[in-house]
């Protein structure tokens, strides 16, 4: 058969009384909507301030490669592949806060473009383009856009995972190049990010729902078993490293908040209307699925089943192992959530089509309009000056740069955990405090078998002295929460210093300590 028929045959091919999407309109579309996710990740993302996460994606990124290599050795060796992906992306594009975010932005295009397609081989090009819209203005997803992490990307390609399998299941043919392909994504999304691998269940249960690949579960077997051979050596190195995310148990409990809002959602407004299209989205498909059985006939491959297992199994398992293992936080959840926007788009799909035509229009077009009109306060929130964690790194260096002088001396609050401590907003930053002398640092983190500065306290620096001949002392106090820290304030006291200058910041405390 020519390409043209298999085309015509496409379009004519119908779904519940839908025409689907032309494959030719519909990669078009798929590339729009695409580079419109691309613009609503991208737009803002260099206002905040980095944070404790993305520094440590700069700092890793921007090693050379033998010492990069020695600390993966240590940790964060399950971001190892991000950080070598973005340590070659800065030696073309820079380092600016911009810069290191935008591949994420660019994985966004990609989770999208890749949900309209699928979406469009189960309805009609106006319902994938939804899908993919929701996708791109996801809280969840939109946030990964804007983050120097790998979680857009794992997003990205949980959503090409899918859309494989679903071309994989249309196909006459063994597709084996689809299998290779299928094999190859799955793999390099567990290198990305460990917990990848929860995507293994939720394709289980895809594969053997679907008669079509049911046929091919062999096929199916052995390319899930080559990724996650290929795969394990990260495996082995998570274990040796899993003390690294340990604290995570300690620091976020698993409540209905955390799951129903904090996952996917962010603000409760938002939270509210996507449940509710979800539940709609569930109701409709569990009568459809139920009135097809009793009638014999098969349920076939359908998106419910896709989406479903895509969004429930991967982050079910991972909270219902939580009491065992420190391993839940809800940015986890992210490579599931391009499913939680599909079934958002199945919950308006069912809505206009109920049998009262004028009623289902017009709930659909309010269901899209409380979307769209939701997610607009989320995403300027989220591009706040201090948005991520409160940092507002930014500001520290400004001041510094403009009121140090040659000569100042600077203490970091060094009390606080690693990704957190002040002293990230010189590794970030490092021209803006070209005045002043770090007098506890100890080892930089280039050279460091961890991300971060080795340093030394107030009483063994001044014993080297290092403190000798500084009369002027800037001292940055982390502030979170509301609640100050005082770190070495008292030694910097028994020194002879006292607080001249006082600058409060978002998430900082700036103090000038003078003898």
């Amino acid at each position: 058969m020519t390409s043209q028929a298999l085309h015509r045959a496409a379009a004519q091919e119908t779904l519940d009384g839908e025409r689907l999407a032309d494959p030719r309109r519909l990669g078009l579309w798929a590339a729009l909507v695409g580079l419109f996710a691309v613009a609503a990740s991208a737009a803002g993302s260099w206002i905040p301030s980095l944070w404790g996460d993305e520094a440590a994606s700069l700092m890793s990124a921007t090693r050379p490669l033998p010492s990069l290599v020695h600390m993966l050795s240590y940790v964060d060796a399950v971001h190892g592949l991000y950080y070598f992906g973005l340590h070659a992306w800065i030696d073309v594009f820079g380092s600016s806060a911009f810069s290191i975010r935008f591949p994420s932005a660019v994985a966004m295009g990609v989770c999208a473009a890749a949900v309209v397609w699928m979406c469009g081989r189960f309805g009609t090009l106006r319902f994938a383009v939804l899908a993919g819209v929701f996708t791109a203005i996801l809280p969840r997803l939109i946030y990964a856009g804007e983050e120097a992490r790998s979680y857009a990307m794992t997003a990205a390609l949980a959503a090409v995972l899918c859309a494989i399998l679903v071309e994989i299941g249309r196909r006459d043919s063994r597709a084996r190049g689809a299998w290779i392909a299928y094999s190859a994504v799955l793999t390099v999304g567990i290198w990305l990010f460990l917990y990848f691998a929860l995507m293994v269940p939720a394709l289980a249960v895809i594969v053997l729902c679907s008669a079509p690949l049911r046929r091919r579960w062999r096929a199916a077997a052995a390319s899930t078993a080559a990724a996650l051979v290929l795969a394990s050596p990260l495996a082995w190195f998570g274990y040796m490293q899993r003390r690294q995310i340990a604290f995570i148990g300690q620091r976020e409990s698993i409540t209905p908040e955390v799951l129903l809002r904090n996952m996917w959602f962010q603000e409760w407004w938002f939270a509210v209307i996507a449940w509710a299209l979800i539940l709609v989205a569930v109701i409709f498909f569990a009568r459809e699925a139920v009135r097809i059985r009793r009638s014999g006939a098969p349920l076939g491959m359908r998106l419910e089943t896709v989406a479903l297992s895509w969004m429930v199994l991967p982050m079910g398992i991972l909270v219902a192992a939580s009491p065992f293992v420190s391993g839940y936080t809800a940015r986890y959840g992210t490579f599931s959530a391009p499913a939680v926007a599909i079934m958002m788009a199945l919950g308006v799909r069912r809505l206009a089509r109920l049998p009262r035509r004028w009623l289902g229009t017009t709930l659909a077009a309010v269901s899209v309009a409380a979307v769209v009109i939701a997610a607009v306060p989320v995403a300027v929130s989220q591009r706040g000056p201090y948005a991520k964690n409160q940092s507002d790194w930014n500001d520290i260096a400004a001041f510094i740069s403009a009121n140090a002088v040659p000569g100042d001396g600077i203490v970091f609050d060094d009390g606080a955990r690693p990704s957190q401590r002040t002293r990230l907003a010189k590794a970030t930053d490092p021209t803006a405090f070209r005045n002043v002398t770090d007098l506890l640092l100890k080892t930089p983190f280039q050279k460091s078998y961890t991300w971060y500065d080795q340093t030394y306290g107030i009483p063994r620096a001044s014993g080297m002295g290092r403190f000798d001949g500084v009369d002027r002392v800037w001292v940055v106090e982390l502030k979170f929460s509301g609640v100050e820290d005082t770190w070495g304030l008292e030694q910097l006291q028994s020194l002879g210093y006292h607080e001249t200058r006082r600058v409060d910041g978002a998430g900082s405390v700036i103090l000038l300590y003078e003898r």
